[in-house]
């Protein structure tokens, strides 16, 4: 009997289930669909054998792109050759995909089927799958379901921010719109300022100059001589300059109060900055066309690419378009009552607005906008699909382009398309070359930078850690040295002086009984206890204290030890009777020590 398994690949891992009585499931296909919608009869057919959940998230986009390209992870093959059985022949194995199953049959050697059957049971266990293994919730397998889809859409998508369309289209669609607002600004400050001026509007045609006259000159009467250097700079000729003075003086225009040149002049000032923003706009624009599709913008122009791209929706659809629907795009009305009322199709759209239609001749200027759609539409595919964007092949089929035109109108051959494609592949791959030499410079300072950086900011955090525990030690020792000083200067205090003791550490220890550290610490007590304290002698009585004092601070201090026996030398009467009572108590305290 064949043993019939189902792979199912999950979000959060593989899952290999087994089929029981399949000879009877695979004849009766309308019970197995009812089966498939109740848990408890799905239970009874299908049981899961084995569960292997993925590590991470990066793990799980490693399977799904495998999956995807037919490709028999290592992760689905150490499950299915642990929980398969041996004899491959007597096992069907029921997936979803006939190309992994093409695989697995390939590598492993078991036999895979599809469809039919296999198609029921993977719905149920679609379904049923958070029931199926423990401790997996409905909840859980949705969320690892869009994270996982978002990182397979992210890894297969190449996103640029350099190279999104969106901003090609806000801004086009923003330019339109702003000369229709200029235009319809500039006719209100013409007819308000013609009452004072009417001269002006037949002298200054261009609105934004226009614009500028009226905010500068104002009131016509205070125009003379020394304004007409600047009237020369704002006009850009002489001979108008000349010819506005001059009508200044013989004006038929009304006298106009000063709020109302006021007014005129700030809204005059408005239409100026909105000329100024067109421009820099428009600046923006080639910058950002030159970025998205440089081979359509040097073939037809910025303004006439972003429309086509606008029309279109993004670039990729642009792409997508066949030459036929790019060169009517944009005159889809005339189109379709061309189509209702059976007249003649409209022979171009938006790339009627290029400078090679207007430069043919009638009776060609269907042949050049069938050809320049065509390029177009090459064009458009070059920008959207390649990795590196390059105008050469922009510049190769706007030459295509001219001399095609040249042969409609004196009929010399143009060159082969194979001729001019291999040029332009020379010469765009030399250009690649230059541009990722470039970015990789790029990439070595950005790295160089973030480098120095990154050390700088080890050695600050180095440093600040090496300067706390300086001065944790410092704070520590500084109250030992005070506790050590303190018996040092206590006899000095006192006017006498004990035997010369110095702390500094000696290289090495001899060993002490009990009975010797006993007996030197009952003498520092004694000492301490039988010793008055008294004030600091005044440099008088320094100088007549005795010279054997003198003498002993003169030695250098040298750490002496005494054993029980020896007594440490005593300079004076005072330490001579404190001796003596620590001798005295020594004896007392040796005595229960040695019977201890």
């Amino acid at each position: 009997m064949v043993l019939l398994h189902v792979l199912f690949e999950h979000a959060v891992g593989y899952a290999l289930l087994a089929l029981k009585e399949v000879e009877e499931i695979s004849l009766l296909l309308p019970q197995v669909e009812e089966c498939v919608l109740n848990l408890g009869k799905f239970h009874n057919i299908v049981r899961l054998v084995a569960f292997c959940p993925f590590a991470s998230s990066q793990v799980a986009l490693e399977n799904a792109n495998a999956v995807s390209e037919g490709i028999v992870h290592e992760d689905l093959r150490l499950l299915l050759e642990t929980h398969l059985p041996s004899k491959k022949k007597k096992v069907l194995l029921g997936v979803g995909d006939p190309k992994i199953g093409a695989a697995i049959q390939e590598e492993l050697g078991y036999n895979c089927q599809t469809g039919g059957v296999i198609a029921e049971i993977m719905r149920g266990v679609r379904l049923h799958f958070h029931n199926l293994v423990k401790g997996l919730t409905d909840v859980s397998a949705c969320k690892a379901q869009l994270g996982l889809g978002h990182s397979y859409s992210r890894a297969k998508v190449k996103f640029n921010v350099n190279r999104v369309d969106n901003m090609i289209i806000q801004s086009i669609s923003l330019l339109d719109q702003l000369d229709k607002d200029i235009n319809t600004f500039s006719m209100r400050v013409r007819e308000w300022y013609g009452y004072h001026f009417p001269e002006l509007v037949k002298i200054i045609n261009d609105n934004a100059t226009y614009c500028r006259l009226a905010q500068f000159i104002g009131n016509r009467r205070e125009l003379n001589e020394e304004k007409l250097e600047k009237l020369e700079e704002l006009t850009m000729d002489g001979a108008k300059a000349k010819a506005i003075l001059d009508a200044s003086r013989s004006s038929m225009g009304m006298d106009i109060s000063a709020i109302d040149l006021i007014n005129i002049e700030s809204f005059s000032s408005r239409v100026v900055s909105l000329s100024e923003y067109r421009q820099s706009l428009h600046t923006y624009l080639r910058s950002k066309m030159s970025q998205v599709a440089p081979s359509l913008s040097a073939l037809i122009g910025e303004a006439v690419g972003a429309r086509l791209i606008a029309h279109a929706g993004s670039l990729t659809n642009l792409a997508k378009y066949p030459a036929s629907t790019v060169q009517i795009l944009g005159a889809e009305k005339a189109l379709f009552r061309a189509l209702k009322t059976r007249g003649n199709t409209p022979k171009y759209g938006l790339i009627f607005h290029s400078t090679f239609i207007g430069r043919a001749a009638a009776k060609n200027k269907g042949r050049i906008s069938r050809y320049l759609a065509n390029k177009c539409s090459i064009a458009s595919r070059i920008d959207c699909f390649s990795e590196v964007p390059t105008s050469v092949f922009g510049e190769k089929l706007r030459e295509q382009v001219e001399e095609r035109l040249s042969f409609y109108e004196t009929g010399e051959i143009p060159r082969k398309n194979l001729d001019v494609m291999k040029e332009a592949m020379v010469q765009a791959e030399e250009a690649a070359a230059e541009i990722t030499r470039k970015l990789e410079k790029q990439e070595k300072k950005r790295l160089k930078k973030e480098k120095k950086r990154l050390a700088a900011l080890a050695l600050m955090s180095s440093e600040n850690s090496s300067s706390t525990p300086e001065e944790c030690e410092e704070t520590c020792e500084n109250p030992k040295k005070k506790k050590k000083q303190k018996p040092q200067e206590a006899p000095q205090e006192n006017g006498m002086e004990d035997t010369p003791i110095s702390f500094s550490k000696p290289k090495k220890k001899k060993p002490f009984s009990k009975e010797e550290l006993v007996s030197s610490d009952l003498e520092e007590r004694a000492g301490s206890t039988n010793v008055p304290k008294r004030k600091k002698p005044s440099p008088k009585e320094e100088t007549v204290s005795d010279p054997e004092e003198a003498g002993n601070r003169s030695v250098p201090k040298k750490k002496r030890k005494f054993s029980s026996k020896e007594d440490p030398i005593s300079s004076g009467p005072e330490e001579a009777a404190g001796s003596k009572s620590g001798s005295k108590k020594k004896k007392k305290l040796q005595k229960p020590s040695q019977e201890d």
